[in-house]
């Protein structure tokens, strides 16, 4: 095999270690790895090897029984991505996004699963250091891949291989510039090594000869620089999550927020249904600390002068404003406005009051996209009602026109932390049928 790169082989070989044998707890992989090798044959300096995650797995212990495949891929879970019946694509703790967190039942004792190992960078580390000499190791897994039918061997931990190689800033043969090329080296070399070990023949490592270019005196970083930053995902979500990614954050983060992300949740927002072919929206956002400062401080005082006018106690007047706090220490606040632009007058006031309940859902359902890309391009988000009680002052703050009616005001930032899990809602409890 030949690759053009200057900096590669004219060739490498790779082939399968057979007579490994069934793996239990505790079984010293390298030891057997060197026992299961053809006589006279020993590994080489610039050798990789690439182990199949399952039986790394089982030597660690990382098996559960079958009967608990549900609680063991819930556990594994990070975040779920995408469901489709009883499939479940999951982004585990390890950042690693795949079928069913992972959890394998296949290769296993009947009335068992296997979970991924604890730390596969870790795992590929000791293996590497029992070996000894100048070998890289490679744990591999198999993926399914957006887009594309078939499964690949991918790697999910590795040491003292080159995990990448970045082509960026650099020309191709016709002097293009290269911006976005970055190979993942240990994949190409995991699905390589597949080739040999297939599914089904009981050959869980392979030894690829001849890539001694890209073993490293050191353990390296691993697969840590493979696994792309949730904000940098374009596609963080199965269309079926997209809806439930979004859940109430009140508490930010320092990291600023990206104006274009929120004008791309705008762009969403608009694309509500509407009544009459309107648009009823605008959105104002509030960039400005001073203003954002200048609102919440207006709006606080009006609310504690309506809580005086209804009696309430300094101290349980203190205890409600608080709720309020979620607006003061957001980075971005937005405030949603109603405009009637384009209604219907009748001679009644029934048909009236509908005619504007018919723009107010519209309203919502704009603020709904809104707040739902907003969960898209990472963001988290708190829709708070405070403006609708206090518009004359929200309008004054903010220099909008009379006919402009704020509903609400969002609050928008980078969660500080990940939203506390809620009860599922059962959609029967909320369903007639006639």
């Amino acid at each position: 095999m030949t690759h053009p790169a200057s900096s590669s082989p004219q060739g490498f070989q790779v082939f399968g270690v057979h007579g490994i044998g069934e793996v239990r707890p505790g079984d010293d992989l390298a030891a057997l790895l060197k026992a299961a090798l053809p006589p006279g044959e020993e590994l080489r300096d610039g050798d990789i090897l690439v182990i199949t995650s399952k039986i790394v797995s089982k030597a660690e212990g990382r098996v559960r029984p079958g009967a608990d495949r549900a609680d063991a891929i819930a556990e594994e879970t990070e975040r779920v991505v995408a469901r489709r019946g009883d499939t479940v694509i999951s982004q585990t703790r390890h950042g690693f996004v795949m079928a069913a967190a992972g959890v394998d039942a296949s290769n296993t004792e009947p009335g068992t699963v296997l979970l991924l190992p604890d730390d596969s960078d870790a795992s590929a580390r000791r293996v590497r250091a029992a070996l000894g000499g100048r070998v890289g190791v490679i744990i591999s897994d198999t993926f399914g891949r957006p887009w594309r039918h078939g499964l690949i061997d991918v790697a999910i931990g590795a040491a003292g291989v080159r995990p990448l190689e970045d082509f960026r800033g650099g020309t191709d043969t016709h002097g293009n510039p290269l911006n976005a090329t970055v190979t993942a080296l240990v994949d190409e070399v995991a699905a390589a090594a597949e080739l040999v070990k297939g599914k089904l023949d009981g050959v869980p490592i392979a030894v690829v000869r001849g890539l001694g270019h890209l073993v490293t005196d050191d353990d390296g970083p691993g697969v840590r620089p493979l696994i792309r930053p949730a904000d940098e995902d374009m596609f963080r979500y199965g269309s079926r999550e997209v809806v439930f990614a979004r859940r109430t954050i009140r508490q930010f983060s320092a990291d600023p927020v990206d104006p274009e992300a929120v004008r791309r949740a705008v762009a969403a927002g608009i694309a509500a249904p509407a009544p009459h072919h309107t648009t009823p929206w605008r959105f104002v956002l509030v960039e400005s600390a001073d203003t954002r400062l200048r609102l919440v401080d207006a709006m606080r005082e009006a609310w504690i002068a309506d809580l005086k006018g209804d009696g309430f106690s300094e101290e349980s007047i203190a205890k409600r404003i608080r709720r309020g706090d979620v607006l003061r220490e957001a980075p971005y606040l937005v405030v949603p406005c109603l405009v009637m632009e384009g209604s219907h007058t009748y001679r009644d006031d029934r048909r009236n009051a509908s005619e504007r309940e018919m723009f107010v859902v519209a309203m919502g359902a704009g603020v709904e996209n809104f707040l739902v890309q907003l969960a898209v391009e990472g963001l988290g988000s708190a829709w708070v009602s405070s403006t609708m009680f206090c518009r004359p002052v929200v309008r004054q703050v903010l220099d909008l026109p009379d006919s402009w009616d704020p509903m609400g005001c969002v609050a928008v930032g980078h969660a500080a932390a990940p939203p506390r899990d809620r009860a599922p809602r059962d959609a029967a409890d909320f369903i007639l049928t006639r």
